[in-house]
Formats: C-alpha cells, structure tokens, sequence
C-alpha cells in the first residue's frame, strides 16, 4: 500500500503542467487586474454606480471578462485610469458573467442599464449620468485621458500616456515627452 502510495505521489509530483497565461488568448488565467496590470484593488470596485452618480462624479464603467484577450489587453489601460485620475473619478470595473442572463429591466443607476452585450466596453458618465464615451474594443489610454480631463475641467493636452509591458504579464503607464 505505501508502495502505491509513494508511486501516485511521484507520479502527481513530476507530471504536473506548467501553467501558461497569455495576454493574446481567450483563456482563463485568473483575475485580469492582478495578472496583466499589476493591480489587484481595481475588483471588486470602490464605490457603486448610483453612490458614483448620486456624489455627481465622473464614473468610469468598463465591462469585461477574465478570458478575453482584448479585456486582457484593456486592464493596464483601465488601471493606468486608476492611476493618473484616482481623485477625480470613480472607477467600476465589471466581469459580466453575471450580467449575461440577466432579463430584467433596470435603472440608469444600474450598470447593466448601460452594458450593450459586448466585452470590452469602456462608458464614460459625466457627474449627472450623460454618457460621454462609449466604445468597445481595445482602447488608447490619450482618448480616455481627453474626455475625462475635459470632464474635470483638467488641462492634460501637455502630456499624453503609454502603456508599456515589462513583461508579459505586467505593464506600466508612462508619459511621453
């Protein structure tokens, strides 16, 4: 018996996989944020939509999923957001597995009210719940970057930002000069 046992033990032990996550394929590697922008704290979101509306601020709603190769490649934007405009506007990033079946009618409080059935989709709220900027698809950090800076009143025409792998699960925001 111990024979056995040792042998399913050597056997478990050297013929494991290596696990392999990849930016550029619909797989499922885990929560996106941590893996591919190196920031964990953007799930579950901070604040809800109807506190962000109800406080009159910016929202930044981004709708994705973990397997998605284009929401893979959108998490170092939506955390460079994070990042560069942290005071300035509440972010809510949302997996939409729970959304997908969901029939029921809802209000402009809600993020559902605002999801169009495709990942990834990036909206932009001004602080009375207008849309300002609705686009899917992956998305330039300097297109975001305008619409929120005209929104805050914040003047970023002098700079304008990149989002650069280090590696290939990790990026970094940086300004070009």
């Amino acid at each position: 018996m111990k024979l056995f046992q040792l042998i399913l033990i050597l056997l478990i032990f050297f013929s494991s996989y290596p696990a392999n996550a990849s930016r550029n394929t619909n797989s499922y590697d885990g929560n996106i944020f941590p893996i591919y922008a190196g920031n964990g704290a953007i799930v579950p979101p901070q604040t809800s939509l109807a506190e962000s509306l109800k406080n009159g601020r910016i929202s930044v709603l981004f709708f994705y999923l973990d397997d998605s190769s284009d929401s893979k490649a959108m998490a170092p934007v939506i955390s460079g957001l994070d990042l560069i405009w942290r005071n300035n506007i509440d972010l809510i990033a949302l997996t939409t597995d729970e959304l997908q079946n969901d029939t029921s009618e809802s209000e402009s409080n809600q993020p559902n009210y605002y999801w169009n059935g495709l990942i990834p989709q990036t909206i932009i709220l001004d602080g009375e719940g207008k849309i300002k900027f609705d686009k899917n698809g992956v998305i330039n950090i300097d297109d975001l970057n305008k619409i929120i800076g005209e929104l805050s009143g914040i003047d970023i025409n002098d700079s304008s930002f990149s989002v650069e792998s280090f590696n290939e699960y990790n990026s970094i925001i940086s300004e070009k000069k």
